[in-house]
């Protein structure tokens, strides 16, 4: 196949897409897609800049060209949403490439444009997300997830019994963060053009923090203020539609409103139920059986699968049916409780607590662990790599339980990283 023989831009840009912990198997359908993003020339040069955000001055030293010309070349990706550009609050310029999901390929679909054919990609995106499975299956290898579910605030219990952390609402990440950006829905726009799309709305795919200001900026999304993004969230969950967002307790960059039919997410979670790729909330759906008519409409809000209809094994009434909830599969998002009519379902806990990473950093860490390729985080690039990087990541490694630690000393085989852990470790 080509994939296994050409060696092009293409080809390294792939090799640095796989050191990231999301990554993107190869395919010949990935190669159309990359080629319709990048230019040869500049998918070279993307695949030689580092995990880690980077400057100007620092992607010319690893292109070996003027300082002006490579801020030409990220300014010009940054405007196609290949690249985020940051301003840190001293006043420095920093780029990023975010993986493909969630990033760039969501990027391209995220706004009505001329300068891509975005029938042909998202042809192409369908045929390698959703025909081909090597992507979502590496996407959620391991424990930690890339996404979590948010509750439907609207039916959490007002008597207090439930206890709801700040980071665990959606509208807490509208009102606090730094900046707020509304695009159009890459899944429901990618299903147009296949065709295949529903009537829910299209422009409610919500970015925040950095990422938001880059989108806005470049054109991709436009500013809304709490105010507006507090009313779209509100209305898209009176519409059903699930809050699937930034698996992190910090610095949320996205919450996407997915519907059943045409969310990457929701797709997979019924797809590769038992791989569990989404994280659930605390909470699960009730059934009150006294209460249940057996009349359907939980099942069909459901987007997931995860409720089904079953015998109420009443004599008298034989055909009589009632909700049951898979608990294994349920996110629980709450949609069913809003939607059912009479009042059977409420969300009580889950009994274990589940907890997120605290930030992006946690994560990334966390998935490299267990996709063994901690190695890329600490040494990044040869041209980058310093002791402030490694520290920054080891730093992660030493707030981590035991046993994360030791599946980084066996992937790293340090002597330092091992001598770093024992020195942590409660009676070093």
């Amino acid at each position: 196949m080509a994939h296994t023989t050409l060696k092009t831009g293409y080809a390294s840009l792939v090799d640095r897409l796989n050191r990231f912990p999301q990554g993107a198997p190869a395919s010949d359908v990935l190669f159309k897609i990359l080629a319709m993003l990048f230019s040869e020339r500049e998918a070279g040069l993307v695949a030689r800049l580092p995990i880690r955000p980077f400057t100007a001055a620092q992607a010319a030293k690893a292109w070996r060209i003027g300082e002006a010309e490579a801020r030409k070349v990220l300014d010009t990706l940054a405007g196609r949403a290949i690249l985020v550009d940051t301003e840190a609050p001293g006043g420095q310029h920093t780029f990023f490439l975010p993986p493909p999901m969630a990033g760039f390929f969501e990027f391209s679909m995220m706004r009505v444009r001329s300068d891509v054919d975005q029938k042909t990609l998202a042809e192409l995106y369908h045929q390698y997300l959703n025909v081909e499975e090597e992507f979502i299956k590496a996407l959620f290898t391991g424990e930690t997830r890339l996404g979590r579910t948010f509750v439907q605030e609207a039916v959490l219990p007002a008597d207090g019994t439930l206890t709801v952390l700040d980071w665990e609402r959606a509208s807490e990440v509208v009102r606090t963060s730094t900046h707020r950006g509304v695009g159009v829905c890459y899944c429901r726009h990618k299903m147009e053009h296949l065709g295949r799309d529903c009537d829910a709305p299209k422009n409610n795919c919500m970015t925040f923090g950095g990422a938001a200001e880059s989108l806005v900026r470049n054109g991709f999304a436009r500013p809304v203020d709490p105010a507006e993004g507090l009313d779209l969230l509100q209305g898209a969950q009176a519409q059903g539609l699930v809050q699937f967002g930034e698996n992190v307790q910090r610095g949320v960059s996205f919450i996407c409103n997915c519907c059943g039919c045409c969310c990457e997410a929701m797709i997979a979670a019924r797809r590769f139920a038992v791989l569990n790729p989404i994280q659930t909330t605390n909470w699960l759906p009730v059934v009150a059986p006294v209460v249940c008519t057996g009349c359907g409409t939980c099942t069909a809000a459901c987007p997931v699968e995860a409720i089904g209809l079953v015998s109420a094994n009443n004599a008298r009434r034989p055909k009589l049916k009632r909700a049951r909830v898979d608990a294994t599969v349920c996110l629980g998002c709450g949609v069913c409780v809003r939607a059912c009519p009479a009042k059977a379902l409420s969300l009580s806990s889950r009994g274990v607590r589940v907890i997120s990473p605290v930030n992006s950093a946690h994560r990334t860490v966390l998935m490299a662990i267990e996709r063994g390729t901690l190695q890329h985080l600490i040494f990044d690039n040869g041209a980058f790599a310093s002791h402030r990087a490694m520290a920054a990541v080891l730093g992660v490694i030493l707030r981590l339980p035991p046993v994360k630690q030791a599946m980084a000393s066996r992937q790293m085989k340090s002597r330092y990283l091992a001598r770093l852990l024992e020195r942590s470790l409660p009676g070093a």
